[in-house]
C-alpha cells in the first residue's frame, strides 16, 4: 500500500494541490458564466447564487466528501470502486450503483478537458490584439492542445507532474489576490454567507430552482477529490481543502461583486458571453491577461490530466474486478500507481474531440456538464450507506445522511435535467453507452458461470497419474499449466478434465493448476501452493488486491523458483536425454477460451448480452494476454458455451421405404 504521502507534510500539501483539486479549482472559469447567462444581473441573483455557491461547497464537498467519504478509505485507496469492493458482499445489488457510478465518473472525463481548455483560451477575446479572434479558431486550438495532452500520456507523467503544484498553487493565489481586490466593489456580497438568501433566490426568482444546474458545476470535481485519495491521503486533502475552499469563495465573492458593482439591472446576453464576456476575467486588470490566460490554461491542462489519469486508474481496477473488457496496460515510468491503458487513451481522445467540435464554445458545454455526475454522486450516497452500516454506525446517522445527500442530489439531478434538451443528453448517451458495456460484461459472466460444470479432482486423479505414465501417448509437455475458475482447490472444470482425459489426452510430468482470487483489498500480492499429489499435481492460488495486475508470467515463474529453491518440486526435464544434462523442462500453458454456440435457446435479453459480451471480448485483449501470459507458451483451446440447451428441437424419424413411396 502506498504511503508516501500520508502523513501531512509541506510535499504531500503540494501533491494534493497538483493533482486533487484541478477539477474543482478551475470552476470559478465558468461557474458563475453559466448562471447569469440570459439574465439580468440583480443583487438577488448574484448574492443568491453566491450563497448556493458557498453551501454547496461546504455540505457537499467539505462534509460529505472531506469528512465523511474520506473516512471509506481501502487501505488508503479511494473512488467509487474501491468502495464497492469494501461493500459489496454486503448485497448482490450493490453493483449496479458501483456501475453507474463508474460510467459516469468516465463520461464527466470526457468533458471536463473540453470545458476547462475552451473556458481558459476564450480568455483570448479580452484581449485588443486578439479581438477579432473567431471561434472556430479557439476550436483548433483547443483541440490541439488536447491532441498533446493525450499524445503525452504513453511517455508517463512524471516529469511534468512535478510543476502540477507550483503552478495550482499560483492559480490559488491569483484566485484569492483577485476576488480579495474585487470584494471591496459591493460588501453586499458578505449576505452570501447566510443560506436564507440561497434558499429565497431558489423559491422566488423566476425558475430560480433551475439555477442550481449552474450551482452545481462547483463541485462536480468532488467525487474525483475522493478517488485521487491513495495518492496523497485523507490528512493531506483535508488540510489543502481549507486553503482551496478559502480561495475558491473569495473569487467567487470578488466575481460577484465585480458583477453588481458593474452590471447591476443590465442583462447578461448570449451575444456578450460568444464575445468573450465573463467576469473571471473582469476581475483581471488588461496588463495582467495575458499572465492570467497562460496560467488558466496550465490550471485546466492539469485538470484535465488529473481525470486523465484517474480514468486509466477507473478502468484498471473495473478490469479486476470484472466489470469491464481487458484491455492493454502499460507502465511507462517505474512509479507506483503510474499506468497508461492505449484503448482508453483513444476512447477517451475521441469523445473530448468530438465534444469539442459539437458544442464548440464553453457555454454551450455548460449545458451538457454536471448531468452525469450527479448519477456519480447518487451512487457514492448510496455506497457510503452501506460502508456506515458495515461499521455499526447508529441507523438514525444512516438515515439522516441519506436524506440529507438524497434531497441535495436529486435537487441537482432534477436541476440538471433542465440541460437535457441543451446538450445534456450527450453525456447521458456515454455514460449509459459506458454503463451497458459493464453491465454486459458482468451479467454475461454471471449467466455463463451458472452453467460451468465443476467436478471433484480427487475422482479424476487415478486417470491423470496413469496418463502421466502411459508411454504409448506422446508427451504434450514436461509441465502442462491450465487456468482454472474454481474457488475451491477440492474441484475443477469439468472442461480442463476434458481437455487433459478426452479432447486429445495430454500427458504430462506435472500438471499445475493456476488459480487467481481478487482480493477487496487493493495491494495485496500473495499466493500458495497445495501440493495435490507431490511432484506430479500442484494447484497455485494467487490472491491479488484488485489494484494489482496479473502479471500471471511473471508470477509463476517467482513461484516455480521458490519451489525449487525449496526442494518441494523437480522442474528437471524428464525426457532421458535432456534429464542428463540438468536442462529445465518446458512449460506449456493452457488457455480455456469459449464461444457461443449456435445449439443455444436464450430469452432474447440474454441472447442480446451473450452476443454484445462476445463482441466485446473480440474487440478487448485475449485471455492469455489479459494474464499476462507469454503468448509463445500458451495454447488456446475453444470449446463451446451451452447455457441454455435447445430442448423443443422438432425432428421425425421416417422409414426409408415409405420415404421413397411419398416421393
Amino acid at each position: 500500500m502506498p504511503t508516501s504521502h500520508h502523513k501531512v507534510t509541506f510535499a504531500g500539501l503540494l501533491i494534493a494541490l497538483g493533482i486533487i483539486y484541478g477539477d474543482i479549482g478551475t470552476s470559478p472559469l465558468y461557474v458563475l458564466n453559466a448562471i447569469i447567462s440570459g439574465k439580468v444581473i440583480t443583487e438577488q441573483l448574484i448574492v443568491g447564487a453566491l450563497s448556493c455557491i458557498i453551501w454547496t461547497l461546504t455540505l457537499q464537498t467539505t462534509v460529505k466528501y472531506v469528512i465523511l467519504t474520506l473516512q471509506a478509505d481501502n487501505r488508503g485507496e479511494g473512488g467509487v470502486f474501491s468502495l464497492f469492493a469494501l461493500v459489496r458482499r454486503r448485497r448482490r445489488w450493490l453493483v449496479v450503483p458501483a456501475m453507474i457510478g463508474g460510467a459516469s465518473l468516465l463520461a464527466d472525463g470526457m468533458i471536463t478537458p473540453p470545458i476547462s481548455v475552451t473556458s481558459a483560451i476564450e480568455g483570448l477575446k479580452q484581449l485588443p490584439a486578439f479581438s477579432g479572434i473567431t471561434q472556430t479558431t479557439i476550436v483548433y486550438i483547443v483541440i490541439g492542445i488536447i491532441s498533446v495532452l493525450f499524445f503525452i500520456q504513453q511517455f508517463g507523467t512524471a516529469l511534468i507532474g512535478r510543476f502540477f503544484g507550483p503552478v495550482m498553487s499560483l492559480w490559488f493565489l491569483m484566485l484569492a489576490l483577485f476576488g480579495l481586490i474585487h470584494i471591496s466593489d459591493d460588501l453586499q456580497v458578505f449576505k452570501a454567507f447566510n443560506p436564507y438568501y440561497a434558499i429565497k433566490l431558489l423559491t422566488t426568482y423566476p425558475k430560480g430552482f433551475y439555477i442550481l444546474g449552474g450551482v452545481f458545476l462547483c463541485t462536480t470535481g468532488a467525487e474525483a477529490l475522493y478517488s485521487d485519495l491513495g495518492h496523497c491521503g485523507k490528512w493531506n486533502i483535508r488540510y489543502s481543502w481549507i486553503f482551496v475552499k478559502s480561495c475558491l469563495i473569495l473569487n467567487y465573492l470578488g466575481q460577484g461583486a465585480w458583477l453588481i458593482s458593474h452590471y447591476n439591472g443590465k442583462p447578461i446576453t448570449s451575444t456578450m458571453i460568444e464575445h468573450g464576456f465573463n467576469p473571471f476575467y473582469g476581475v483581471m486588470p488588461e496588463w495582467f491577461l495575458y499572465f492570467g490566460i497562460a496560467i488558466a490554461t496550465a490550471a485546466a491542462i492539469i485538470a484535465s490530466q488529473a481525470l486523465i489519469s484517474g480514468s486509466f486508474t477507473l478502468i484498471s481496477e473495473s478490469m479486476r474486478l470484472n466489470l469491464w473488457p481487458k484491455f492493454k496496460i502499460v507502465y511507462p515510468t517505474e512509479e507506483r500507481g503510474q499506468l497508461f491503458i492505449p484503448a482508453i487513451n483513444l476512447l477517451l481522445y475521441a469523445g473530448c474531440v468530438g465534444i469539442v467540435l459539437h458544442f464548440e464554445k464553453a457555454s454551450s458545454m455548460e449545458a451538457a456538464y454536471g448531468l452525469a455526475i450527479t448519477l456519480c454522486m447518487i451512487a457514492t450516497s448510496i455506497l457510503f450507506a452501506n460502508y456506515l452500516v458495515l461499521h455499526r454506525a447508529k441507523a438514525i446517522l444512516i438515515y439522516l445522511y441519506l436524506a440529507i445527500y438524497f434531497t441535495i442530489e436529486f435537487s441537482f439531478l432534477w436541476a440538471n435535467m433542465d440541460k437535457f434538451p441543451h446538450g445534456g443528453y450527450v453525456t447521458l448517451f456515454v455514460g449509459g453507452a459506458l454503463f451497458l458495456v459493464m453491465y454486459a460484461w458482468f451479467k454475461a459472466r454471471k449467466i455463463k458461470n451458472r452453467y460451468v460444470e465443476f467436478v471433484r479432482l480427487e475422482h479424476y486423479i487415478p486417470k491423470i497419474q496413469e496418463l502421466s505414465n502411459d508411454r504409448s501417448v506422446p508427451k504434450y509437455a514436461t509441465h502442462l499449466v491450465y487456468l482454472t475458475s474454481a474457488d475451491n482447490p477440492k474441484e475443477i472444470e469439468h472442461k480442463i478434465i476434458y481437455s487433459i482425459l478426452n479432447k486429445k489426452p495430454k500427458r504430462a510430468d506435472i500438471y499445475w493448476f493456476v488459480h487467481v482470487d481478487t482480493l477487496d483489498d487493493p495491494y495485496t500480492s500473495e499466493y500458495t501452493v497445495e501440493h495435490i499429489i507431490p511432484n506430479d499435481i500442484i494447484r497455485v492460488e494467487f490472491r491479488l488486491g484488485f489494484r494489482v495486475q496479473p502479471r500471471i508470467n511473471l508470477m509463476f515463474r517467482k513461484v516455480v523458483e521458490d519451489l525449487v529453491a525449496n526442494r518441494e518440486v523437480n522442474i528437471t526435464s524428464r525426457y532421458e536425454s535432456l534429464e542428463r544434462s540438468n536442462i529445465v523442462g518446458d512449460f506449456s500453458f493452457i488457455v480455456m477460451e469459449k464461444y457461443l454456440s449456435q445449439d443455444n435457446d436464450l430469452p432474447i435479453l440474454e441472447r442480446m448480452v451473450m452476443k454484445l459480451y462476445f463482441w466485446l471480448k473480440e474487440v478487448s485483449l485475449s485471455e492469455e494476454r489479459g494474464f499476462g501470459l507469454d503468448v509463445s507458451t500458451v495454447t488456446v483451446e475453444k470449446f463451446p458455451l451451452i447455457v441454455a440447451p435447445v430442448t423443443n428441437l422438432k425432428l421425425k424419424r421416417v422409414e426409408p421405404r415409405k420415404l421413397m413411396n411419398d416421393e
